[in-house]
């Protein structure tokens, strides 16, 4: 004020520090913010701190206020919030409209909310309200803005909008039993309102989402043809509006209220002393703390009866005796209760005290829980099977309990109830994902293009991430083909784009080891029978004997090999699995390629130890590395590479048409040194990647017997 001779000037006249306050003495006494010239010539009230209205101030939300206290009460109501600011022209204009709406819908129990734009800045880009005046509604934590003109009846609908639309079923005499029969499944006392609107009432949707989590709404038109079985069943009064409740027994309500002028106090009330059923089953944690509550204070004890049973048709007798039971109690501090073994069996393992550790018929408990923790005392009563005795038994000890709170003797820590409708959590999800779409389609409509700009920069965003990957993958897959094609021109090139298979041969290694599977009637058909196209199965072929010396030179060999994502190891155990190679070589057999001596191979056995075989199971063909031996002559070429096995027969294309004869040395395996048999391996698994390594097709591939399996090997 010193610093401003204006105002200096106003504070030596009028007294006043604020210019709020200017003219605000009078002829007409005092008028605070206001333009007043010449006598009242303009009065015009703005929307200023000091004139605002008192019920503007009464709902006035601040940021904190906002986070601890209107999200968390938003899951049980819906909140209605207008935006405005100061001097805010507009703001006037719905005033009058706003306040009317505030005031009736409090009374039906939806919450109000202010926010000064000037005053709450942080709160109004948090709910993203950059223009004023706004209105919008808070439902379940989410955000949604009213678009239409500001009138009592739109913004009526805009709150009825905002509840969800499966909270009340329209009751008819075709479905009222299949609705009232279903508090077993849901767990759920069932709520009937008789009315004779055809719609059903604000206040009413309002109360069933308040107690969603506890009671299932129904709504009966008393209008309709279609009800009037319903309304003789239960002598409904069609004079005044119908409460009715049902819990266990659909036959005859648990409760009822009739008055014509049905208010919010009189709902809650009826609500509140029928959120349970007479036995309710303990499906989840929240629940249990509801039915159960720990210990306050020793006035305030309370204790629960349980029955701990299963779900099967052959106890149902005992627990509608127990639930028949539970009708009965009229004592406050008891509530009854039953759990299934099968869907909470942590908490019944503590809770059953046999000795043989497990349940051969239902039992009864009487617990009190002491901390949140989890501590609770606890007895167990008897074995229940609905007699006579059992109920004179548990009678006793209620009683009991009642004189001697001690007589709960054992002490443990109960662990927390498995949610038993988690598996809802999948409907949920799709409902949820259904509004959103819904809230996202309605912004689009509306040009609420401000507040829809971070949705739309992540679309645009994934979009172009995904072209891009496209766009690159496309390029380094032609350059992988044109640097294939000069490798193919050296050889023959395989049908069926085999050639493409070279590019992966000059990966480096994944690993620093080779894992090598073996071929068991297990691992069958996942590495043989059922491989994926494209891939190939390299399979050693050995003895116990030779396992560990093979393994360990087939590993060098094809070490360089592993980085191929198409390429896969394993090996066979001739001792387990001898009759399989011999049926493969005879599916597609031709001596003149498999075996030059065919004399030799009628005379003795052939020894198959240290062939490898490239089988692709999806095509049905296989390569044959036949071993030779390089101790004496360095120069003789493998015809055992281009695979002398099995099926059908050579193509035309292979380079050697007729393998050369073993020598006699070569055909003798006393002479072939074991670690030298896969010498030539690394050259054949070039040309096997190349693709000109001639192909045997087989008709189908052989049942391998059944041998047990043994764990994989893994080669360093």
């Amino acid at each position: 004020i010193l610093s401003s001779e204006d105002k200096r000037a106003s504070y030596d006249r009028y007294g006043q520090t604020d210019d709020a306050q200017a003219y605000s003495s009078g002829r007409y006494g005092r008028r605070q913010d206001s333009f007043y010239f010449d006598e009242s010539f303009f009065n015009f009230p703005f929307n200023t701190k000091s004139h605002r209205d008192f019920t503007d101030s009464k709902y006035t939300l601040r940021f904190n206020q906002y986070v601890s206290e209107v999200v968390p009460d938003s899951y049980r109501r819906p909140y209605l919030i207008k935006i405005t600011s100061d001097w805010c022209f507009s703001c006037i204009h719905i005033e009058p409209v706003w306040k009317d709406v505030a005031q009736e819908m409090e009374g039906l129990g939806v919450g109000i909310g202010v926010v000064d734009v000037g005053y709450e800045r942080r709160l109004a880009n948090h709910l993203s309200a950059h223009r004023t005046p706004s209105i919008l509604g808070v439902i379940s934590g989410k955000v949604m803005f009213f678009h239409y003109a500001v009138a009592k009846e739109h913004l009526w609908q805009f709150v009825e909008d905002l509840l969800p639309q499966r909270l009340v079923e329209r009751i008819t005499d075709k479905n009222e039993q299949q609705f009232l029969n279903s508090w077993h499944e849901l767990n759920k006392p069932h709520v009937l309102l008789f009315d004779q609107v055809p719609v059903v009432p604000l206040l009413y949707k309002l109360a069933a989402f308040a107690y969603k989590d506890y009671l299932q709404f129904g709504y009966v038109d008393q209008g309709l043809a279609e009800t009037a079985e319903l309304q003789k069943r239960f002598n409904i009064n069609s004079y005044a509006p119908t409460m009715l409740v049902f819990k266990e027994n659909t036959d005859k309500p648990a409760d009822i209220i009739q008055a014509k002028g049905m208010k919010k106090q009189i709902i809650d009330e009826f609500m509140s002393n029928n959120k349970f059923l007479l036995a309710p089953r303990l499906v989840n944690q929240k629940l249990f703390d509801e039915l159960c509550p720990v210990k306050q204070f020793h006035r305030r004890r309370k204790y629960c009866v349980l029955l701990i049973t299963a779900d099967e048709e052959t106890h149902s007798f005992g627990n509608q005796v127990f639930l028949s039971f539970a009708s009965t109690n009229t004592r406050e501090v008891v509530r009854f209760a039953y759990v299934y073994q099968r869907l909470q069996q942590p908490l019944c393992d503590i809770l059953i005290q046999s000795e043989d550790g497990s349940q051969s018929s239902p039992q009864v408990v009487i617990l009190e829980r002491r901390n949140a923790a989890g501590r609770a005392l606890f007895k167990p009563v008897t074995a229940w099977n609905g007699s006579e005795e059992d109920k004179l038994h548990l009678i006793e000890e209620l009683e009991r309990l009642q004189k001697d709170p001690s007589i709960l003797t054992h002490d443990a820590m109960l662990p927390e109830l498995n949610n038993e409708f988690a598996s809802m959590f999948v409907v949920r999800w799709i409902y949820a994902s259904y509004d959103y779409l819904s809230e996202v389609i309605d912004d689009i409509l509306h040009n609420n293009w401000r507040e829809m700009m971070p949705l739309l920069s992540l679309i645009f965003s994934a979009l172009f991430i995904l072209f891009g990957t496209v766009v690159i993958q496309a390029f380094s897959d032609s350059s992988e083909d044109k640097q294939m094609k000069p490798k193919a021109k050296d050889g023959p090139k395989a049908e069926n784009g085999s050639s493409g298979t070279s590019s992966t041969s000059s990966r480096p290694p994944r690993k620093n080891f080779v894992e090598v599977t073996e071929l068991t009637n297990i691992t069958y058909m996942s590495n043989l029978v059922k491989l994926r196209p494209g891939h190939i199965n390299i399979v050693l072929v050995l003895t116990d004997a030779s396992k560990n010396i093979l393994l360990s030179k087939f590993a060098k060999e094809v070490y360089s090999f592993t980085g191929s994502q198409t390429l896969h190891f394993s090996f066979l155990n001739l001792d387990k699995h001898s009759e399989w190679m011999s049926t493969l070589l005879e599916y597609a057999q031709d001596q003149s390629q498999i075996d030059a001596d065919e004399d030799d191979s009628r005379c003795c056995k052939m020894d198959y130890t240290g062939f490898v075989l490239a089988l692709n199971g999806h095509k049905k063909y296989l390569c044959l590395f036949k071993p030779v031996y390089t101790g004496e002559d360095v120069d003789v070429k493998s015809s055992d590479e281009e695979g002398g096995a099995s099926a059908g027969k050579l193509r035309p294309g292979s380079r050697d048409g007729h393998p050369p004869r073993r020598s006699s040395r070569s055909r003798s395996t006393s002479t072939l040194q074991i670690h030298h048999k896969l010498d030539r391996l690394g050259l054949w698994m070039e040309r096997l990647m190349e693709g000109t390594l001639p192909r045997y097709y087989v008709p189908a591939w052989p049942g391998l017997e059944k041998i047990p399996p043994t764990s994989p090997a893994t080669v360093p």
